[in-house]
């Protein structure tokens, strides 16, 4: 027996689907639980000991955008949050993965590693909640005749990487 599926199938597993992806996307907005005294944050920027100049304002920016991605917390001056995030880029190492055929000893391919040190603190107690806890992301680029802006590019992605790392790590804190 064959079966027949009518127009109206379709439409109620669309509807399902729909209603599926909504409430998944919005369940862990609803589950957060940050106290609700909490969920104002600053995140000056970043300090930067990796020697790499412009890292630390990246990765503060895209942490930033992270932070706002995310919608638990309200992003506040220093002066107003209740939080405080503190980062400090510890360091910035390439490594060369691939090399030209061509020239000997020429890298054409590199690996970017970034480490960043961050510390939650309770800005009215000074209560630091988070301690000094690394976190690294890393990526390749292709150098070929331009070093600089293979490098540059990378930061762009090792940044977001490093803001999403630190927000699951401000979240994971209060999870239960």
């Amino acid at each position: 027996m064959r079966s027949v599926v009518t127009r109206k199938h379709f439409v109620r597993v669309g509807l399902s689907a729909c209603c599926a992806v909504v409430l998944s996307g919005c369940m862990y907005r609803f589950t957060a639980s940050v106290p609700e005294n909490l969920r104002t944050i600053a995140v000056p920027v970043f300090e930067n000991n990796s020697g790499f100049p412009e890292i630390d304002a990246i990765a503060t920016q895209y942490t930033l955008r992270e932070i706002q991605r995310e919608g638990t917390f309200q992003i506040r001056s220093v002066d107003t949050a209740a939080l405080k995030v503190l980062g400090r880029v510890l360091k910035s190492d390439l490594y060369p993965v691939a090399y030209d055929r061509n020239y000997e000893g020429r890298a054409n391919e590199y690996r970017y590693t970034l480490t960043v040190e961050v510390t939650l603190v309770e800005r009215s107690t000074g209560k630091v909640l988070i301690n000094a806890v690394p976190i690294s992301a890393n990526t390749t680029f292709l150098a070929r005749d331009d070093m600089l802006t293979g490098s540059q590019d990378a930061y762009y992605r090792l940044s977001k990487e490093v803001g999403r790392s630190i927000v699951d790590l401000l979240l994971g804190y209060w999870a239960e």
